[in-house]
């Protein structure tokens, strides 16, 4: 059984240390909100949605009304693109601002109780995104997924990896799970291999140049991924490298799905353009398998993600049902719209 990637012990948040994974399995004992973000700024906790559940209990652990405002900008100023972080705190802002006249005690039980509810309904909502994306997959399938968008990207099940074992429970065979290695954190080879092996999938790493010759060879059913945020019209950021595997799919004619709650979508950004892209420092890119290094008088780029245009994606799976293009999400913050 996969450990909780988050998890409320009665006064702090346990989260499992994603950076030492696969190797060992390490919890963090977060007691103020700076740890919170702290974890989620160093990538001890990743994933869109897992990141704003801690977000919201960051918000309980710092629940004292004369610093709250401080609480909400630190936690805030975490981590820039995935959205999923400041819905979580917007929802418990109002939480605040509904129980402003309640007592000390009853004002962070009431914060506890919201940042609960994100908690559970993001695994419900995995659990019916999971058995929408089921009903995509043929009945024997072969599927490629990049980054990592499973139980330890959320509050459990997974969105894109939730699909897979949607899948399974419907009694249909996953034949094997390639995971793009993900470079240059490895999520793919350090955490969706992992994962997916201790959940008894046949999982085979690859390095992410390697997508296209597999579909080429006609190895790949599908290509399930998660998402950081998506735009009104559809594009759609995700971990750096999703654009390219989505053009791969697109010339060889396999199917590429995204798989994301309603929390990811920012439907006051027009389209990709408008997404903040986190460019993280160029050490994770210098530091080489096997030891080795880039120099230090070479530059480096290194962006977290990237954004996938809406004509690439052929379905997005969310908890309300499966959407197709031609996208439009102007209005699904208030739940306007319904599955295509």
């Amino acid at each position: 059984m996969l450990p909780e990637a988050v998890a409320w012990m009665g006064n702090s948040l346990r989260l499992l240390d994603q950076r030492e994974l696969p190797e060992r399995v390490v919890f963090i004992d977060c007691v103020t909100p700076e740890d919170v973000a702290e974890a989620i700024r160093t990538l001890a906790v990743r994933g869109a949605p897992a990141i704003g559940i801690a977000a919201a209990y960051g918000v309980v652990l710092g629940a004292e009304r004369e610093r709250l405002d401080e609480v909400f900008d630190g936690l805030a100023a975490s981590r820039p693109t995935a959205v999923n972080l400041f819905w979580a705190l917007e929802r418990m802002r109002g939480a605040a601002s509904r129980e402003s006249a309640a007592r000390d005690g009853v004002f962070r039980s009431r914060l506890l109780e919201e940042a609960a509810a994100i908690h559970r309904e993001d695994v419900e909502n995995n659990r019916r995104i999971g058995a929408f994306g089921a009903s995509l997959l043929p009945e024997r399938s072969v599927v490629l997924t990049h980054c990592n968008a499973g139980a330890l990207a959320t509050g459990g099940h997974g969105t894109a990896l939730g699909i897979l074992r949607s899948a399974r429970e419907a009694g249909k065979k996953i034949s094997r799970v390639y995971a793009d290695e993900t470079r240059p954190l490895l999520q793919g080879a350090r955490l969706t291999a992992w994962e997916l092996a201790e959940d008894g999938f046949s999982v085979t790493v690859i390095c992410d140049s390697m997508a296209g010759a597999l579909m080429r060879a006609k190895k790949i059913d599908a290509v399930i991924v998660g998402a950081d945020r998506i735009a009104a019209n559809g594009d759609a950021a995700n971990k750096i490298g999703t654009y390219a595997l989505a053009i791969l799919a697109g010339y060889h004619n396999v199917p590429f799905y995204i798989a994301a709650p309603r929390s990811t979508f920012d439907p006051a950004l027009p389209d990709g353009s408008g997404i903040p892209i986190e460019e993280r420092g160029g050490e994770e890119v210098r530091s080489l398998p096997g030891g080795k290094r880039i120099p230090d008088n070479i530059s480096v780029l290194n962006p977290a993600f990237d954004v996938t245009p809406a004509g690439l994606i052929r379905a997005i799976i969310t908890e309300d049902g499966v959407y197709r293009p031609p996208y439009d999400f102007s209005g699904f913050a208030q739940g306007a719209g319904e599955p295509r």
